[in-house]
């Protein structure tokens, strides 16, 4: 590794599983001290423990405010500052049809993707906003940038993330804090379930199965100095899903097309 973020302190909050704890392993192999938050504190405190003394665990709900502003101070505490903040905690919704849908996990969803990403972005940026600046990643997915069936209330907010990051990077920029989003497609976690052998060979044009690492590089650069001049942008990191269906679905509607046409 390059150690580009040596120097650097970052919080990862939903660090101690998936994408979060890729990216947690990712910043500390770069030279990054890191704050792994999570509400799994077995699971937090094991992976500190592994990542030796570069990192710290700090049970976290980003639901609440106070505990969110206790994560930050934690940071500067026992590292000396703070100059990355990944918003990556989030919980799934029902797969459950939108006729359904009885929105009994809407507020939680609302409170852990929306406003946890809130919570997160503010107070880090009132800290780096005296420190002179940073750089905030926030986690939407590809289900908030294109529509489907089911996941309604995953699906806004995964969206509200997109929209909320391209305004915190306006507002936050004049304090030389970037801020920029991630969004994540097919990718193996403990949040997912589906078949995605069947999807991938379906709807992404690249074959191959993306991984929590692949995540871990996209936040890796926009945490570093390399991506200074990035802010307000959206990266999907989907093996192009969101661009279009393979090529190989193609062909098989135009041999359909041309077979009922004949």
């Amino acid at each position: 590794m390059s150690e580009e973020l040596a120097g650097k302190v970052a919080v990862v909050t939903g660090g101690a599983g998936g994408i979060g704890r890729a990216t947690a392993e990712r910043f500390v192999a770069e030279g990054a001290r890191v704050v792994v938050a999570d509400i799994d504190a077995d699971g937090g405190e094991a992976l500190a423990e592994a990542l030796g003394r570069d990192a710290a665990f700090c049970r976290t709900d980003v639901s609440d405010v106070d505990q969110v502003q206790a994560l930050v101070d934690f940071a500067v505490e026992r590292f000396g500052g703070l100059h990355v903040m990944f918003n990556n905690a989030g919980v799934a919704s029902a797969m459950t049809r939108f006729l359904h849908d009885d929105f009994s996990d809407f507020s939680r969803v609302m409170s852990v993707n929306v406003l946890g990403v809130m919570f997160g972005a503010q107070r880090a940026a009132r800290h780096m906003k005296e420190h002179g600046g940073g750089s905030i990643i926030n986690c939407s997915s590809i289900g908030g940038m294109t529509a489907g069936a089911g996941l309604a209330s995953y699906r806004a907010a995964k969206a509200a993330v997109i929209h909320l990051s391209r305004s915190m990077a306006v507002d936050l920029a004049q304090y030389g804090i970037r801020v920029n989003c991630i969004a994540p497609g097919h990718i193996h976690t403990g949040m997912t379930s589906y078949d995605m052998d069947a999807v991938v060979r379906f709807t992404q044009p690249l074959g191959r199965q993306g991984r929590p690492e692949d995540v871990a590089d996209a936040v890796a650069y926009l945490a570093s100095d390399r991506s200074a001049q990035i802010t307000g942008v959206l990266v999907p990191i989907d093996g192009g899903t969101t661009a279009g269906p393979p090529a190989t679905q193609l062909k098989l509607m135009m041999s359909a097309a041309a077979q009922e046409s004949g």
